[in-house]
């Protein structure tokens, strides 16, 4: 098993699994497809990056997706991590976000940042964070809508 960049073989896969977890709306999977589109279809793009679990025989257990925030200087943006959720519970999570640090630390990367709901579909998502040693940095009420707060997790590298 191991982590590497995201290939086109991964897409439908991810795909899945995006879809599999249950926890996205249809409006982020779409928007989660999309940001694979662009990775996998423009090499030359700087905007975003994937990395992807596989398995021993090179099918995709999960992925995370991150990129440079715009006007900073060595801060990232995680947008996406999804793990199959069959594997859940397993590290795969935790594999990923670990290469991930490592890779953007190699970089001089300083801070990783993380935004996530409020509700309860994303509970596991914040413990996560909150395991994985993020802070809260931010919580603004009824940002995405009614009952529904953006919670920003911040972890400095």
């Amino acid at each position: 098993m191991e982590v590497r960049k995201t290939e086109r073989q991964d897409f439908e896969t991810l795909r899945s699994i995006v879809i599999a977890t249950e926890v996205f709306s249809q409006e982020e999977i779409d928007i989660a497809v999309e940001l694979m589109e662009i990775y996998l279809n423009d090499p030359d793009q700087k905007d975003y990056e994937l990395f992807s679990y596989v398995d021993g025989e090179g099918k995709a257990l999960g992925y995370i997706c991150i990129g440079p925030t715009p006007a900073t200087v060595a801060t990232y943006d995680l947008y996406w991590i999804a793990v199959d959720p069959a594997a859940q519970s397993k590290g795969i999570g935790t594999v990923l976000l670990n290469y991930t640090e490592d890779v953007l630390k190699g970089r001089g990367g300083r801070l990783l940042i993380a935004e996530t709901s409020s509700t309860s579909k994303y509970d596991n998502t914040r413990q996560f964070y909150e395991r994985k040693k993020f802070q809260k940095l931010a919580h603004i009420k009824e940002y995405y809508k009614p009952n529904d707060d953006l919670v920003i997790y911040g972890k400095y590298l």
